[in-house]
């Protein structure tokens, strides 16, 4: 994670389609922002909320991944999100910032905020995920 922060590695393809830029890694959180555009919009004229649900998951499991040692994965069990305000470009940069709550030795439960500059609250979410060992994957 930290590789991205610095700009050592490429981000994923996905987050340069949605102009996703990682902005601050520590143990166990780590932030996210992208600015809405409009074409994100669904045809009700909002960002389409599984662009918002990217978001809070990669904040999620990037967050998790920060505790993980190297060659040991994760795959999501369940995945909750509750939209509270319509995104659009007009709302302006929106900050993901994903926290681990708890990491067992097989299960791990982790939530997410989406903010605006105001710290609005536009949206949450919450993922609990599998650890998966080096020999299970």
């Amino acid at each position: 994670m930290r590789a991205f922060l610095a700009g050592d590695l490429p981000p994923p393809p996905f987050m340069q389609l949605l102009g996703i830029r990682i902005v601050s890694v520590e143990p166990s959180s780590v932030a996210f922002e992208f600015d809405p555009a409009e074409y994100m919009y669904s045809p009700l004229g909002n960002v389409h909320g599984g662009i918002v649900t990217v978001l809070l998951d990669t904040a999620m499991g990037c967050s998790f991944h920060t505790t993980l040692p190297a060659g040991t994965g994760y795959t999501t069990l369940e995945l909750k999100v509750n939209f509270l305000k319509s995104v659009t470009a007009k709302v302006g940069t929106l900050r993901a910032e994903g926290h681990v709550i708890h990491s067992g030795s097989r299960i791990a439960t982790l939530d997410a905020r989406l903010l605006d500059r105001g710290q609005r609250l536009y949206a949450h979410a919450t993922s609990t995920v599998m650890i998966l060992q080096p020999s299970s994957q």
